[in-house]
C-alpha cells in the first residue's frame, strides 16, 4: 500500500518537524467475540494525539493501517476521511505550533501476529488478544507517528467483553462503567506499547529491593498464559529468574527499573521469540513446556527472559533514533542475556551455548552476500524487518564480548551507567554510547568502532607452529585472513590454549596465553618454549568473534580424541569450528557426520548435543553428496539408536537421542520401532512417551507414508489443542502425495486464511528432504509467484513464504541458474524481497560446493 513502507528520510524530516506531548488511546475490543462477520473482523480505535510543530503552517502525516476511518479532527476541524486517509497515512495540512489530532477508526484484528492478534483456542473456544508491533505495527491498532524517535507518554483505555481481564504497559483497573483504564506511561516509542486481553490464566508475585540510600523499590510481578496451558505453567521458575535478573541489573546498572509493574505474557501464535514491551513483556507460548524437555530448553527460556529484561534499559529507557542503530538494543540485550544468566542464575554454562549456538547464527549471516556492518544502513521499514538477524543479535553480542575484553568489565558497566543517566527516555545513536565508553575506559573507541561495528565480514584465525628437535615450540603465530569481499583485518583480543592428553586419556589445557592479534600475522611470544601440544586452540575461552581454523596436527587430534576434551567450552568451540569447515567445503560432510557419530555420545552439554544433531541433519540434507545420502542416513539412524539405548534411562541424553533418532529414521525397522513406541508395543527403559514426543514420532511416519490421515486424525483426537492443531497441520502436509503437496501449496500461496502459526507449520510439513522429486514441480512456480505474494501479503507472511518455500532441496545447477535469472530479471523488485532470494541462492551455491567436496572424498 502506498506510504506503508516509511523511509528513513521521511522519518528524519518528520522528527525535525514534530514533537509529541502525549497519546490517549481508546480501544473497544468487544467485537473480538461473537459470530464471524462477512468482512474483516474489526474493532473501534479512537486516538487523541497532542503534538507540536516547529514550523507552523507546515504539512505532515500520521500513520494508520486500517480498513476504515470514521472521522478525523485536527485542531477542532473535521477533515474528510476519504480525502486525507489513503489506507496507511493521514495527511495533516496547515499545522499549528500546538496541535490536537483525533482519529476514530475501524482497525482489523490480525491472524499474522502483527498488530492486534486474535486467537480462538480450539480446546475451549475462548478468544485471546495481544499486540505485537516491532518494528512498525502499532499503526494497525491506533493512529500514531510510527518511528522510534518520536517518544511520548500514553494513556490507554480499553472496553473488553464481560469477564475478560485487560493488561497494558501501566497499572490498570476496571471502572464501574466497564472501561479498563491504565496509568500513563513514561515517554516510550510506539513499537513497545502493548495490550493483552482475554480470559488469561494470571499468576502474581512481587519483587522488593532496598537500595544503599534506603530507598525501597517494589515491583508487582505477573505471569500469564492461556487457560488451556495453565496445568503446564511453571510460574514459580519464571518469577525466580525474573527476580534474579532484576537483582543483577540493579547491581550493575545502578538505575532502578523505571516502568512500574512487570508482567510477562506467554501468548499463542507469536511471530517472534519475545518482545520487550515495558511492563508487559510478551513471549511465544512454546516457552511453556507441555512435555519433557531438556535443561537446554529451560536455559533458552531463561536467556530470553533476561534478554527482554535487559531491554528495559537498552532499548526502552534509551532507544535508538532510527533502525540503523538497532544494535544499540538488540546486541546489548543478546550479550546481557548471557552475561546475566551466567552470573545470576543456575545456568552457569551459558557462554558455552552462546559460543556453539548463537554465534553459528552470526557466522552464517556474516558470510551471506547481504551481510552488513553491525551498524547497518537501514533505508526503510522493510530493511529494518530483515535486520533482526544474526549480525544484529549474535555478532553484535560477540563484538560486545570482545569490547568487554578490550576496555575491561568495570569500564564497560560504568559506561553503560553514564549512558542511561545521560539519555534516559531519549534517543541515541552510535557516538553517544561510544563517547560514554571512551570516558570510562580511556580507550580510543573510534578505531575499535570502525573495525568492529562499521565493517562487515568474519575473519579466520589459524595457528602456525614451529618446533625444535626437543619438540618444543620455537614460534607460534596466528594468521588472520579475510574474504576478498570484506578484506578488513581486525584487532582481536584472544587467548591461545595448548592441549595434550593426560595418562588417563583426557585432553586438557596445560598452557594459555592471552594477547592482541592484529594484521595478517601475529607471533605469540609467550608460548615459545612450551612442549609440543596435540591441539592448539585459537580463541580459547571465546573472547573474540572469528572463525577458528586448525593446523593439521590439531585436526588429526580432534578426529581421534575430540570426545576426550574435558572443558565444555573448548569442546563447543571445536565443534563450531568443525561445522564452519564443513559449511565452507573444507571438510567433507561425511567426515563431520563421522566425527559426530564417534564423539557426540560423550558430549555432556545437552545444548551443544542438540546443536550437533541439527548440524548433522543439515550436513546430510545439504552438503553430503547425493549418491551417499542413503548410506549416511542409515549410519545416522544406527548411531542415534545405539546412543539412545545406551543413554541413562530417563536422562536428558536419552530424550535428546530419541528425538534425533525419530528425525533421521531411515529403515523399515526404524519405523516399526517408532510405531511400537506410539502404540505401546515397544518400550525403551526410562523413556516417557508424552504427547509432544508422540507427535515427534508421528511426523516421520507421515512423511514416509506409514501414518495416514486417519492416524493423524486419531492423534489430534488425543490432543485437540492449539499445539495439537499445529502438529496435525505439519503432519498432514508432510505426507508423500502430489495431491497433498498441491493442497498445502495452495493454502499457503493462494490463500491468506491460515494464521501465521499454521502457515509456518504447513511450510515445515511441505518441505521434506526425502521428497525432493515430489516437490520438484514447485521450483518453477516459486519464481512465478513470489513477487505477487510479497505485494499482497504482510511482510511477516511474505518472509515466511519466500524463505520457507525456496526450492533449496532442488540442489542442482539449474535451480541456481533460475535464482540468478530471477534476480537479473527483477532489478526493481522490492529490495527486501531481492535480499531474501539472494540469500537463499547463496545458501544453494554453498550447498553445491559442499556436495562437490563430499563427492571428492569418496575417491
Amino acid at each position: 500500500m502506498p506510504g506503508e513502507n516509511l523511509s528513513r528520510d521521511e522519518a528524519q524530516e518528520r522528527a525535525g518537524l514534530l514533537s509529541v506531548d502525549g497519546y490517549e488511546v481508546f480501544l473497544d475490543l468487544r467485537s473480538a467475540v461473537g459470530e464471524e462477520p462477512d468482512g474483516p473482523r474489526t474493532f473501534r480505535s479512537v486516538t487523541t494525539i497532542r503534538f507540536r510543530c516547529a514550523e507552523p503552517g507546515a504539512a505532515g502525516f500520521a500513520d494508520l493501517i486500517a480498513p476504515g476511518v470514521s472521522s478525523v479532527t485536527l485542531n477542532g476541524h473535521d477533515l474528510d476521511p476519504a480525502a486525507v486517509f489513503d489506507g496507511s497515512r493521514i495527511t495533516l495540512a496547515d499545522l499549528r505550533a500546538e496541535n490536537v489530532l483525533v482519529v476514530d477508526a475501524r482497525c482489523a484484528y490480525s491472524r499474522t501476529g502483527e498488530g492486534m492478534h486474535r486467537f480462538v483456542d480450539p480446546e475451549d473456544g475462548e478468544v485471546y488478544l495481544y499486540t505485537q508491533y516491532e518494528p512498525a505495527d502499532a499503526r494497525r491498532v491506533f493512529a500514531n507517528f510510527e518511528q522510534p524517535d518520536l517518544k511520548a507518554p500514553y494513556r490507554f483505555e480499553v472496553t473488553a467483553p464481560e469477564g475478560w481481564r485487560v493488561w497494558s504497559n501501566g497499572e490498570g483497573a476496571l471502572g464501574e462503567d466497564g472501561v479498563w483504564r491504565f496509568a500513563e506511561t513514561k515517554p516510550i516509542s510506539t513499537y513497545i506499547t502493548a495490550v493483552a486481553a482475554g480470559p488469561y490464566h494470571y499468576v502474581t508475585d512481587s519483587y522488593r529491593r532496598t537500595f544503599d540510600d534506603g530507598t525501597v523499590l517494589e515491583i508487582p510481578l505477573g505471569a500469564m498464559c492461556r487457560k488451556g496451558l495453565a496445568r503446564h505453567f511453571d510460574a514459580d521458575d519464571i518469577f525466580l529468574l525474573t527476580k534474579q535478573g532484576l537483582d543483577f541489573f540493579h547491581d550493575n546498572f545502578d538505575y532502578p527499573y523505571p516502568f512500574g509493574k512487570y508482567d510477562q505474557a506467554f501468548v499463542p501464535e507469536y511471530n517472534l521469540g519475545a518482545m520487550e514491551n515495558p511492563g508487559l513483556v510478551t513471549f511465544r507460548e512454546e516457552y511453556i513446556f507441555r512435555g519433557n524437555v531438556t535443561e537446554a530448553s529451560y536455559e533458552r527460556r531463561a536467556n530470553v527472559i533476561l534478554h527482554e529484561m535487559a531491554h528495559m534499559w537498552f532499548g526502552d529507557l534509551v532507544t535508538m533514533r532510527w533502525w540503523n542503530d538497532l544494535w544499540l538494543k538488540e546486541s546489548f540485550a543478546e550479550f546481557m542475556g548471557s552475561f546475566s544468566m551466567v552470573e545470576a542464575t543456575r545456568f552457569t554454562n551459558g557462554w558455552t551455548t552462546f559460543a556453539n549456538n548463537r554465534k553459528a547464527w552470526a557466522y552464517r549471516a556474516d558470510q551471506l552476500p547481504s551481510t552488513h556492518p553491525v551498524t547497518a544502513d537501514i533505508r526503510d521499514l522493510e530493511d529494518a524487518k530483515l535486520n533482526f538477524d544474526g549480525i544484529t543479535y549474535a555478532k553484535g553480542a560477540s563484538v560486545l564480548k570482545q569490547l568487554v575484553a578490550y576496555v575491561g568489565r568495570d569500564a564497560f558497566l560504568e559506561g553503560a551507567r553514564r549512558y542511561f543517566t545521560a539519555h534516559a527516555y531519549g534517543n541515541t545513536q552510535l557516538g553517544d554510547l561510544l563517547g560514554a565508553l571512551e570516558e570510562t575506559s580511556g580507550r580510543d573507541m573510534a578505531g575499535w568502532s570502525r573495525s568492529w561495528l562499521q565493517t562487515a565480514g568474519v575473519n579466520s584465525l589459524t595457528p602456525q607452529v614451529l618446533y625444535d628437535a626437543q619438540d618444543r615450540i620455537t614460534e607460534l603465530a596466528v594468521v588472520q585472513d579475510a574474504p576478498e569481499s570484506h578484506p578488513e583485518l581486525r584487532p582481536h583480543r584472544v587467548a591461545i590454549g595448548l592441549y595434550r592428553r593426560t595418562s588417563e586419556g583426557d585432553l586438557v589445557r596445560y598452557a594459555r596465553a592471552e594477547t592482541d592479534v592484529a594484521g595478517p600475522r601475529t607471533v605469540v611470544t609467550e608460548l615459545a618454549g612450551a612442549e609440543r601440544p596435540e591441539l592448539v586452540l585459537v580463541n580459547d575461552d571465546d573472547l573474540t568473534y572469528c572463525k577458528i581454523r586448525f593446523d593439521a596436527a590439531s585436526l588429526d587430534t580432534l578426529r581421534a580424541h575430540l570426545g576426550d576434551l574435558t572443558d565444555p567450552l573448548a569442546r563447543a568451540l571445536c565443534w563450531s569450528a568443525l561445522w564452519n569447515l564443513t559449511r565452507d567445503a573444507l571438510m567433507p560432510a561425511r567426515d563431520f557426520i563421522a566425527l559426530v557419530l564417534a564423539h557426540a555420545g560423550r558430549e555432556s552439554d545437552i545444548g551443544v548435543l542438540q546443536m550437533l544433531h541439527a548440524w548433522t541433519r543439515s550436513a546430510l540434507t545439504h552438503y553430503a553428496a547425493p549418491q551417499w545420502r542413503a548410506e549416511g542416513g542409515r549410519l545416522l539412524a544406527e548411531g542415534a539408536l545405539r546412543e539412545l539405548r545406551t543413554a541413562a534411562p530417563g536422562s536428558q541424553h536419552q530424550l535428546t537421542w530419541t528425538r534425533f533418532f525419530a528425525s533421521v529414521a531411515a529403515t523399515d525397522a526404524d519405523f516399526q520401532l517408532l510405531r511400537g513406541l506410539l502404540d505401546g508395543t515397544a518400550k525403551v527403559d526410562g523413556l516417557e512417551v508424552d504427547q509432544e514426543l508422540r507427535w515427534a514420532f508421528l511426523e516421520p511416519l507421515a512423511a514416509h507414508g506409514i501414518a495416514d490421515e486417519s492416524a493423524i486424525g486419531a492423534e489430534l483426537a488425543r490432543d485437540d489443542t492449539a499445539s495439537g492443531r499445529r502438529h496435525q497441520v505439519r503432519c498432514l502436509a508432510a505426507r508423500p502425495s502430489a495431491a497433498v503437496k498441491a493442497q498445502a501449496w495452495a493454502q499457503v500461496v493462494e490463500s491468506d486464511a491460515l494464521s501465521n502459526a499454521l502457515v509456518e507449520a504447513t511450510i515445515s510439513g511441505f518441505v521434506q528432504p526425502g521428497q525432493r522429486e515430489l516437490i520438484a514441480p514447485y521450483a518453477t512456480t516459486y519464481f512465478e509467484v513470489i513477487e505477487r505474494v510479497w505485494a499482497e501479503r504482510s511482510i511477516q507472511i511474505g518472509m515466511d513464504v519466500v524463505k520457507g518455500l525456496f526450492p533449496g532441496l532442488q540442489d542442482d545447477r539449474s535451480t541456481l541458474d533460475a535464482t540468478e535469472a530471477w534476480l537479473a530479471a527483477h532489478p526493481d523488485a522490492a529490495p527486501a524481497l531481492r535480499r531474501l532470494v539472494l540469500e537463499a541462492g547463496d545458501d544453494l551455491a554453498r550447498t553445491l560446493r559442499g556436495q562437490e567436496c563430499d563427492a571428492a572424498a569418496a575417491g
